[in-house]
C-alpha cells in the first residue's frame, strides 16, 4: 500500500524535527564525551581498573537514565507556557501575583540568579567544547604542542563569533545531518569496542556505581564532580522546546543521542580495560582511541571540531534568545536586537551579548590551556541551574497545576537531593575556576534585579501617581488648547492616565494635534501572542484614542506595524507623517527609592547606556520628539 502524500509529509516534518533537535538541542551534552570518561578515570581512588571503570559505567549510566529522561524528558519539560520552554517560562508559569507584586520576591530572585548562571554556562562551554575537540590533534600528532592547540582553539572561536552578525541559517542547515553523523559515529564506536570485552555491560547495575562511591568517601565529591560533565547541557532540552515540541525532543534522544551517547562511554570503558598500559599513561584519553590510527582518527577529530562547533553556535543562539526574553520580562536594559531572518522570528544577533561572550570564551582558552584545566572549573552553574530549575518547577506545580503538596514536596525533593548533591560535590571547583562563571552570574544577577527594582520605583514615582486621574478628553476640550491638524502617538508606561509627555507638550506649546494616540506595549508572561490578540483600541473622545499593543517576552516590539493597525481601522493617522513623542528619563540619585545607594548609581548607568526606546521600537528618527523627564530614586 503506497503512503499518501499527507502522510508522507507528516512523516518528513516529523523527521525534521528530530533532526533539528539533534543539532541544536543536543549538541552541548552531545560533546561530553570528548573529556568526560577522561576526567572520571583521572579522579578515580586507587582500585582495580575494572572496580573503578565499571563504577565510573554505571554512575553515568543512571545520571543520564535519572536527570535527562527521568527529571528533565518526562516531568521538566510538562511544564511549558504555550510550548515553549526555559527558566523564563517557569518563573511566568509559577508567579503568584497575589504575594509577589511587585515581581522581586525571593522566588523570582532565585529564578534570576538560575538565569544568570547561563550566561556563565554561555562562557565556558564552548571553550571547554571546543578545545577539548581540539586536543585531538594530539593523538593523531603527539608532536604538536599545546600551545598550538591553544592557537586552534581560538581561531576557530574567533571566527565562529565573527559569523554571528551575518546569522546562523547557513550553519544551521548543517547542524542535523553532522549532529546526525556525530551521534551514529559515537554509537558505532563505542558498540564496536563493546564486542571486544562485552562485562562492560554489567555496569547498568547500579550497585556498582554505588560501591564505589561507599568503598571510597573521600573521593565522592572528586568522582561525582567528574561525573556531572555527562549532563551537562541537560538544560537545552527544556529551553530548545518551543523550537521542536516534547515529543520530537524526546524521539531524538532516545532514538539517537541517548544510544549513542551510551554506547560510547561504554566503549570507551572497554577500550580502557583492554588497554591498561595506555590508560595508566597520565592525560589519556580513550574517546580518540576509539578510532583506529590514521586517516580515521584524523576523521574523527575534524568531526568532534563540527559538533563543537555547532554544540558551541546552539549555546550562544540560546543567550541571545536568554537576552531578548529577559529584555522583554523588564529584567534586563534595551540592547540592540537585530533579525537575521526575515522568515525566523526566533533567529537573532545581539552584538553586545555576542562580544562579551566571546571575549569570555577566549580570554578562558589563553588562561585554563586545556580542557582537563577548565573541567576543573567546570559543574557549579550547570548543577546550580538544575536546582533552581527543580524550585521552579516546584512553585509550577502548585500555583498552576494545583498539585497535592506531598505530591509536589516528594518529587521535587527527589530531584533537590540529587541537584544539591552534584552542586555539593562541584564546590571544591571554586578556587580552580569555578569562580568565573559564578562571578559572571552574580554580575548578570545584579544587573536584573536592579534594572527591575529601578523601573518598578519609576512606575510607582512617575506613572501610577496622580497624573494617572487627569481626564484627557476634558483637556482637549479645554479653549486654551489649540487642536492643529496632524497626528500624534504619544508613548505611554501604562495603559491609563495622561503621560507626562503629552502634559509637557501641552504646556510649552498650547496646542494639540487632531488625532492623538495613547499607545502602550506591554510584554505579557507568555512566550507569543496571537495576532488577533495583539492590539486593542478604544476611543477617549475628542479625536484620542488609547491603544495596546501586546507582545510575548519571545517577541521584538513594532510600534510602526501597531500604527499602521490602528489606520487600518479608520483612525485618522498618517504612518509616514505621524510624530512620536516619548519621555526620556534622567536618573538623580538621592531620593527615597528603597535600593540600595549602588543600585540607584547602577541604575542610572545603565539608563544611561541602554538603547533608546525609540530604536528599540524599530521608528524613524525624523518622526521623534523626546522630552525630558528627572526622575530621583
Amino acid at each position: 500500500m503506497q503512503a499518501t502524500p499527507a502522510c508522507v509529509s507528516k512523516n518528513t516534518i516529523k523527521a525534521g524535527l528530530c533532526l533539528g533537535a539533534l543539532g541544536v538541542v543536543f549538541g552541548d551534552i552531545g560533546t561530553s564525551p570528548l573529556y568526560t570518561m577522561r576526567e572520571c578515570l583521572a579522579h578515580l581512588p586507587a582500585v582495580s581498573q575494572e572496580e573503578g571503570v565499571l563504577g565510573i559505567l554505571s554512575l553515568m549510566f543512571w545520571s543520564l537514565t535519572f536527570i535527562v529522561s527521568f527529571k528533565y524528558l518526562y516531568y521538566i519539560t510538562r511544564a511549558d507556557n504555550r510550548g515553549e520552554g526555559g527558566i523564563f517560562a517557569l518563573l511566568a508559569l509559577g508567579h503568584d501575583r497575589k504575594t509577589d507584586r511587585r515581581g522581586l520576591g525571593f522566588s523570582a530572585v532565585l529564578i534570576m540568579f538560575g538565569a544568570a548562571l547561563l550566561y556563565g554556562d554561555g562562557v565556558i562551554t564552548p571553550a571547554i567544547s571546543v578545545l577539548g575537540a581540539a586536543e585531538g590533534f594530539k593523538t593523531f600528532n603527539p608532536d604538536i604542542q599545546q600551545h598550538t592547540i591553544v592557537i586552534i582553539a581560538v581561531v576557530i572561536l574567533s571566527g565562529l563569533f565573527f559569523i554571528q552578525k551575518r546569522g546562523t541559517q547557513l550553519i544551521g542547515r548543517i547542524f542535523g545531518p553532522v549532529m546526525l553523523l556525530w551521534f551514529a559515529t559515537l554509537g558505532i564506536l563505542g558498540a564496536w569496542h563493546i564486542c571486544s570485552h562485552p562485562s562492560v555491560l554489567l555496569a547498568i547495575n547500579p550497585i556498582y556505581g554505588y560501591k564505589l562511591l561507599a568503598a571510597h568517601p573521600a573521593y565522592i565529591t572528586a568522582i561525582l564532580g567528574a561525573i556531572v560533565l555527562t549532563v551537562t547541557g541537560a538544560e537545552a532540552l527544556y529551553a530548545d522546546m518551543g523550537h521542536f515540541g516534547r515529543r520530537h525532543i524526546a524521539l531524538a534522544w532516545y532514538g539517537f543521542a541517548c544510544p549513542g551517547l551510551l554506547l560510547n562511554y561504554f566503549g570507551q570503558g572497554s577500550y580502557t580495560l583492554n588497554h591498561p598500559a595506555e590508560a595508566a599513561v597520565d592525560g589519556f584519553n580513550p574517546f580518540f582511541a576509539l578510532a583506529p590510527a590514521g586517516p580515521a582518527q584524523f576523521a574523527l577529530v575534524i568531526l568532534s571540531i563540527l559538533a563543537a562547533v555547532i554544540a558551541s553556535q546552539a549555546l550562544i543562539s540560546g543567550t541571545f534568545s536568554l537576552t531578548r526574553q529577559a529584555i522583554q520580562l523588564g529584567y534586563f536594559p534595551r540592547l540592540k536586537v537585530l533579525h537575521t531572518n526575515a522568515d525566523q522570528e526566533g533567529q537573532i544577533y545581539i552584538p553586545l551579548v555576542n562580544w562579551v561572550l566571546a571575549i569570555g570564551c577566549i580570554w578562558i582558552v589563553f588562561s585554563f590551556k586545556s580542557s582537563d584545566a577548565l573541567a576543573s572549573a567546570y559543574g557549579i552553574a550547570v548543577t546550580g541551574t538544575m536546582a533552581v530549575t527543580t524550585y521552579a518547577f516546584y512553585r509550577v506545580a502548585l500555583n498552576r497545576w494545583h498539585w497535592p503538596l506531598l505530591k509536589a514536596v516528594t518529587l521535587c525533593a527527589l530531584f533537590l537531593v540529587v541537584d544539591l548533591t552534584l552542586l555539593g560535590a562541584n564546590l571544591h571547583k571554586f578556587t580552580d575556576g569555578g569562580w568565573l562563571p559564578l562571578s559572571m552570574a552574580m554580575a548578570a544577577l545584579a544587573i536584573m534585579h536592579t534594572w527591575k527594582s529601578g523601573r518598578y520605583e519609576i512606575q510607582e514615582k512617575i506613572y501610577n501617581g496622580a497624573v494617572a486621574e487627569l481626564e484627557l478628553s476634558s483637556i482637549a476640550k479645554s479653549k486654551s488648547i489649540v487642536r492643529v491638524p496632524g497626528s500624534a502617538v504619544f508613548m505611554v508606561g501604562t495603559p491609563k492616565g495622561t503621560p507626562l509627555a503629552l502634559l509637557h507638550h501641552l504646556k510649552a506649546n498650547k496646542c494639540l494635534q487632531k488625532t492623538v494616540v495613547l499607545l502602550t506595549i506591554m510584554t505579557e508572561e507568555v512566550p507569543l501572542i496571537d495576532e488577533e490578540e495583539r492590539m486593542t483600541l478604544e476611543s477617549l473622545g475628542e479625536g484620542v484614542w488609547r491603544a495596546i499593543g501586546r507582545y510575548g517576552y519571545m517577541e521584538s516590539p513594532n510600534v510602526s506595524r501597531i500604527v499602521e493597525r490602528i489606520s487600518a481601522q479608520g483612525v485618522a493617522v498618517n504612518t509616514q507623517g505621524t510624530t512620536y513623542y516619548f519621555n526620556r528619563e534622567m536618573i538623580i540619585t538621592g531620593g527615597n527609592a528603597k535600593m540600595f545607594q549602588w543600585q540607584k548609581a547602577l541604575y542610572g548607568f545603565l539608563s544611561r547606556n541602554a538603547r533608546p526606546v525609540k530604536d528599540y521600537y524599530n521608528i524613524l528618527p525624523t518622526q521623534i520628539i523626546e522630552i525630558g523627564l528627572p526622575v530621583q530614586l
